[in-house]
């Protein structure tokens, strides 16, 4: 992907006159700019200008001229508020493809929602508005002007290029008291800012121009990982009357101490019940599984965006009482408890969600929504994910897994790294039993075991959703022609360290294997077969990347109708690549079929030039998983 970099310095985002606005919004768009493109980002403009530890004003300004129905979306205009930060002024325009205003808004004209509509507290809210047009192409601009008092966030640079559009200009603009240090981090870009000094003041400009759609491709590294964006990171900075710096994870971690201070006290019927539940108790990692028991029988996750920008827990007696908290209250609430068994446990602040994001350690910033607990033992490290009520002591799953946190102790921050769970953990065993009839239905039962990782999803189905959305779940998960779910049941082992659940399913399969004339066609891979076929991609641009590595084994026995014998059957097949490893082995007796089938997937990040290798691994995959046995009726 070629980028057009340049910069140059204009003092502030200042009010468009109506001849600009019609200059930007029909100028002519290059056709490297619509091809593949479903909108185009005419201008994204940011500045960000402070004036204390403790205030910024942030200006912003879009136009978009949406090229079909698929881009609407780019027609919303979403902004959000809070005791924070406040919308001085905002407005929108729609104009046709001629340059003639058809709608405008303005604050007023807006809906207004709560940011955080699961929230039990939150002071965050959001304004809305849509325009709704059907004459293609048309253009949409947006401008913003918002005071905020939030400063351990200051929004950096990401320029506006979605998935199907294009950029024809992207400018930010940082303006810093003279004497105030700033922090910032290009990534993805070799770009240097204008910089000029004006009454005290010094004003950075950075521009890019002529950014075509963003390239899709299967199985690569996140967007975060080529297109340029910038991280901006405070010094010094105050919010609701408490100092902090940012320079340092060190200085960050004391920060975020000073706001846990003092909320660590358990009342006494509490304490008095800790020491009931552990003074028996010699093995340190058996006290932190009893007392987090306790929590997850005894408390219940409630999002809470309220409170010093929503970092501030609720204290440990709040909880106590309440009998709920969001995941800084939670930890900090099993914090407290672990301190009155004798047991140092630290929260720590982390980036939570199912894809772990790229995190940048040597630029200490705000890159974190979640919080943990972290108990340091003398020869083992136990992790607690607090907002769950199922997990065992120890396991933290995909959501918060293999990534980068902020532990916090007396004497600040330090960068710790969660578990990561390799391919020996991460398993799915299958055992098929099945029985086909002379007209080729079959009834088969499965036992499955899934292990850590792989245990994940199933856990979510287990303990989230009711037998019936089970029922419809399974009814809509394999690839197979008419069957019907006749039982199922989900039962969760958490004795070990690793959590695993076990699957049991009944099903009735309808013309699972086809009849034609003498011959019946088996498919011997019954409930997992590769749905992935990779296209031909003769200029592979970005790396390949999975996060994470698995192993699954299946084992199937396939118990034949009477009077048929093999006429045809697949050969058995290793294949060992930098990916991963599949084999699969095939037996055939008079009166049945076994099949046995193992993938290994490896994690890591590879070269785009071996892209044709994965290529043909996966596809050599899809190929094999869906293979037949042919029988002939004996004559």
């Amino acid at each position: 992907m070629k980028l057009i970099l340049g910069f140059f310095l204009l003092m502030g985002v200042c009010k468009l006159e109506a001849q600009d606005i019609k200059e930007l919004i029909t100028a002519p768009i290059p056709d490297s700019l619509t091809a593949d493109a479903d909108a185009v980002c005419r201008l994204d403009e940011k500045e960000v200008e402070i004036f204390s530890p403790g205030k910024m004003i942030v200006r912003e300004r879009h136009i978009y001229t949406i090229l079909n129905d698929k881009a609407n979306d780019q027609a919303l205009y979403r902004t959000g508020y809070s005791n924070l930060s406040s919308i001085e002024s905002v407005s929108g325009s729609l104009y046709n493809a001629s340059g003639k205003e058809i709608r405008h808004f303005k604050k007023k004209d807006m809906s207004d929602y709560s940011a955080d509509g699961q929230a039990l507290v939150s002071d965050s809210r959001q304004k809305i508005y849509r325009f709704t047009y059907n004459i293609y192409p048309f253009t949409v601009s947006f401008e913003e002007e918002d005071e905020d008092h939030n400063m351990m966030g200051i929004p950096g640079w990401s320029p506006d290029n979605d998935s199907k559009m294009s950029l024809m200009l992207s400018r930010y603009r940082l303006i810093v008291p003279k004497d105030y240090k700033i922090r910032y981090k290009l990534v993805n870009a070799d770009i240097n800012p204008s910089i000029k000094e004006e009454k005290g003041k010094i004003i950075y400009t950075w521009e890019i121009r002529n950014r075509p759609v963003s390239i899709k491709e299967p199985f690569s590294i996140p967007s975060e990982a080529f297109h340029p964006f910038m991280l901006v990171g405070p010094s010094d900075f105050e919010v609701e009357g408490y100092s902090g710096n940012m320079s340092g994870w060190n200085d960050f971690g004391k920060f975020y101490a000073e706001l846990q201070k003092g909320r660590d006290i358990l009342p006494d019927d509490l304490k008095r019940k800790v020491h009931q539940l552990t003074d028996g108790i010699q093995d340190p990692r058996q006290k932190i599984s009893v007392l987090y028991d306790y929590l997850q029988k005894n408390t219940h996750y409630v999002l809470i965006s309220f409170g010093i920008g929503g970092w501030q827990p609720y204290d440990a007696a709040y909880v106590a009482k309440n009998k709920y908290g969001d995941c800084k209250a939670l930890s900090n609430f099993m914090v407290s408890l672990l301190k009155e068994a004798g047991i140092t446990a630290h929260a720590v602040i982390i980036y939570g969600g199912r894809q772990s994001r790229v995190f940048f350690a040597d630029f200490p910033s705000q890159q974190f929504n979640h919080v943990i607990c972290c108990v340091p033992l003398s020869k083992d490290t136990v992790w607690l994910e607090c907002t769950d009520q199922y997990l065992p002591a120890g396991y933290l799953g995909s959501f918060t897994a293999n990534r980068y946190g902020l532990l916090v102790n007396d004497a600040g921050g330090i960068l710790v790294h969660t578990p990561v769970y390799a391919i020996k953990d991460n398993t799915q065993s299958a055992n098929l039993t099945g029985v086909l009839d002379a007209e080729g239905n079959l009834k088969l039962t499965q036992v499955t075991r899934y292990q850590a990782l792989r245990h994940d999803e199933k856990e979510e189905l287990f303990h989230h959703y009711s037998p019936e959305q089970q029922r419809d779940y399974l009814k809509s998960s394999f690839e197979l022609p008419t069957y019907s779910v006749n039982d199922f049941s989900y039962k969760p082992d958490y004795s070990g360290k690793l959590p695993v659940i076990v699957e049991n399913l009944d099903l009735t399969v309808t013309n699972y294997a086809p009849v034609t004339g003498k011959r019946m066609f088996i498919s011997p891979n019954v409930l997992n077969r590769s749905d992935v076929k990779l296209p031909e991609e003769k200029n592979r641009a970005l790396d390949i990347l999975f996060n994470s590595e698995w192993q699954e084994m299946d084992s199937v026995s396939l118990v034949l109708p009477p009077g048929y014998q093999v006429e045809s059957q697949p050969r058995d097949i290793a294949l060992a690549t930098e990916f991963g490893k599949y084999e699969v082995r095939y037996k055939v007796t008079a009166d049945r079929i076994y099949y046995f089938r193992r993938f290994e997937r490896y994690s890591g990040r590879f070269s785009a030039t071996h892209y044709n290798d994965l290529k043909n691994f996966y596809n050599s995959l899809y190929k094999e998983d869906h293979v037949q046995i042919v029988l002939i009726k004996k004559t």
